[in-house]
């Protein structure tokens, strides 16, 4: 179940820098582990597999159900699906913080700086699951992460980054992954010129395969922060999007 929560703002300047949306009221199939340094969320496939899926949280924490629920969309689908707390603790953004000290809460909790946590989690899902197969999915905060993991870790065998992008490397479209960008005609946080700089930049300096994706009329966290029934005209667009994700994942993992 959703929950309808609505845009909250610390004051008129200066708004939460992404609506929550509808929150889901959902408890998870999975279970909280703790893998070295940091908890992560883990939900199992029905069958044993050996391909698997990290998960990555976008702002609102490792803990926010409405990713929780994408876990366990992609565990029905066959893949191990972990969502770890690559924030390590810290505490997540909320809808009721003053957008002006956005940028000093995010110094310590950048979204290219989760190697530690990644090798811990690659770790795991070898040892533990005996994981062969091991593919990448984030949103918002999380899609830059994947960005990030694609051009860092070969071994990741896809991603698909959902409205995020590194803006600011040089070697951001030296892909080493292959990768799917899904974005929002509307979304505030990335501008289209943004996304059509990333599309004709990857054209001419990448050479692993990847796909840039624009929903028309959809805005910022419309894959897993809308809810398909209170929101009946973006329905179809948010179940495209979804199954893109894992048409993706099935053609690469």
């Amino acid at each position: 179940m959703f929950k309808k929560t609505p845009p909250k703002m610390a004051n008129e300047a200066n708004p939460c820098p992404c609506d929550i949306g509808d929150k889901l009221e959902y408890g998870g199939l999975g279970e909280e582990v703790q893998i070295e340094h940091i908890q992560a969320y883990v939900v199992n496939p029905a069958e044993s597999s050996k391909r698997a899926i990290i998960v990555i949280q976008d702002i609102y924490g490792w803990q926010l159900p409405n990713t929780r629920y994408m876990a366990d969309l992609l565990a029905s689908n066959g893949y191990i699906a972990i969502c770890p707390d690559f924030f390590v603790g810290k505490e997540p953004w909320s809808p009721s913080h003053d957008w002006a000290t956005f940028q000093e809460w995010l110094k310590d909790r950048k979204a290219t700086n989760i190697n530690r946590e990644v090798d811990a989690v690659l770790r795991y899902l070898k040892e533990q699951h005996g994981a062969t197969r091991i593919a990448a999915v984030g949103f918002c905060w999380g899609g830059v992460a994947v960005h990030h993991l694609a051009l860092q870790y070969p071994e990741i065998k896809a991603g698909v980054s959902v409205y995020g992008i590194i803006r600011d490397t040089e070697d951001r479209y030296q892909l080493q992954s292959p990768t799917l960008f899904i974005f929002g005609e509307k979304d505030e946080v990335i501008p289209l010129d943004q996304v059509t700089v990333l599309e004709k930049k990857l054209q001419e300096k990448c050479f692993i395969d990847f796909q840039v994706k624009v929903f028309p009329g959809q805005t910022h966290g419309f894959v897993h922060r809308k809810r398909e029934d209170i929101n009946p005209s973006d329905k179809l667009l948010i179940q495209e999007a979804r199954l893109d994700m894992l048409n993706w994942l099935k053609k690469y993992v």
